[in-house]
């Protein structure tokens, strides 16, 4: 392929929205073809991106079928991510599919074999999991500076004042505060102490039959800790610490949007150190698929597919504690 990666776009909300903005802030990409359900969201979603008419579509399979695009970002709704991913690997393309990968491991699983099959790039869109704040928080860990890392404490969390049949709340789309919210913590705290050995969680499942509320407490390989909360009815500090014998990083302000660390020791001292962050931080993530494309790698070495099933694996025994099922279980 040649160096500029063609992107479609499945999907027309809010987070469509966002990484399209961001592909004005990533070298080499451009936004090609946008999906809808709709004809009409779709062409008002491209006349903002300025894209012609005729890249607009009322159709998911025009993007898995159009020979401009190279990559496809799945934007949907949680319900609707495997059947997409799906039908874009179907037609030949790479795909980048929004967080949650899927509702549950099965689906995850059946994505991932197509892929692999037909041999085509996939990764879960895991923003956070490529920000330069992380990058260095890994880099102070693997220095020593804190000693190994035993804990990790993280949560994520924002008051939703919506409608019983909005997204967030709603079954039928994969509603709740663990499939939207809990997933970051959950992520990055095993890309910090490694694969999850164990896992115990309590939830507040509201009126609608989704968590609004859950913490879980999760065992990793060779023995450390992480402490992880999400709620859709308070709006948490959303911070991320780790911590080891001779001190702590911490990702200042909320993780997510972390444009320094701080990192603090024993004897009482600590300093800050500020990281890059730019546009609205989903940038990296399409920078990293983009780097993959080119050099013909299938999956990303840092947020890779095995990675991706094990975390959905994780989901699933937690909403199994929790009591929370969807359709997509059956």
């Amino acid at each position: 392929m040649t160096d500029l990666v063609r992107w479609g776009i499945l999907g027309t909300g809010k987070i469509a929205r966002a990484f399209a903005t961001a592909l004005k802030d990533t070298p080499g990409a451009v936004l090609t073809r946008v999906g809808s359900r709709n004809v009409a969201s779709a062409e008002s979603f491209g006349s903002e991106f300025g894209l012609p008419m005729e890249a607009c579509h009322g159709s998911y399979q025009a993007i898995a079928d159009a020979e401009d695009v190279d990559i496809i970002y799945i934007a949907t709704p949680h319900t609707a991510h495997a059947a997409n991913a799906i039908m874009a690997l179907g037609g030949g393309k790479a795909v980048l599919c929004e967080k949650p990968f899927a509702m549950n491991r099965r689906e995850a699983a059946e994505v991932v074999a197509l892929a692999r099959a037909k041999k085509l790039f996939l990764m879960e869109a895991m923003w956070t999991r490529f920000l330069p704040a992380l990058d260095e928080v890994k880099r102070i860990i693997a220095s020593g500076e804190i000693g190994a890392p035993v804990q990790v404490t993280a949560d994520f969390g924002f008051a939703a004042d919506v409608d019983p049949d909005h997204r967030l709340v709603n079954p039928e789309l994969g509603g709740g505060a663990l499939l939207d919210l809990g997933i970051y913590p959950l992520s990055i705290a095993a890309a910090l102490l490694g694969p999850v050995s164990s896992v115990r969680a309590q939830a507040e499942i509201g009126p609608t039959g989704v968590d609004v509320q859950t913490g879980f407490v999760m065992v990793h390989e060779g023995g450390a800790m992480s402490v992880c909360s999400c709620s859709i009815r308070a709006r948490t500090p959303a911070e991320l610490t780790v911590s080891g014998q001779h001190g702590h990083v911490r990702m200042n302000t909320m993780f997510h949007r972390a444009k320094s660390i701080s990192v603090s020791h024993e004897d009482g001292s600590s300093r800050t150190v500020p990281t890059p962050y730019v546009g609205n931080g989903y940038a990296y993530e399409a920078v990293e698929a983009g780097r993959c494309l080119r050099e013909g790698l299938l999956e990303s070495p840092h947020m890779t597919l095995d990675e991706t099933l094990a975390l959905m694996g994780v989901l699933d025994t937690i909403r199994e504690q929790i009591g929370l099922r969807y359709v997509a279980d059956a």
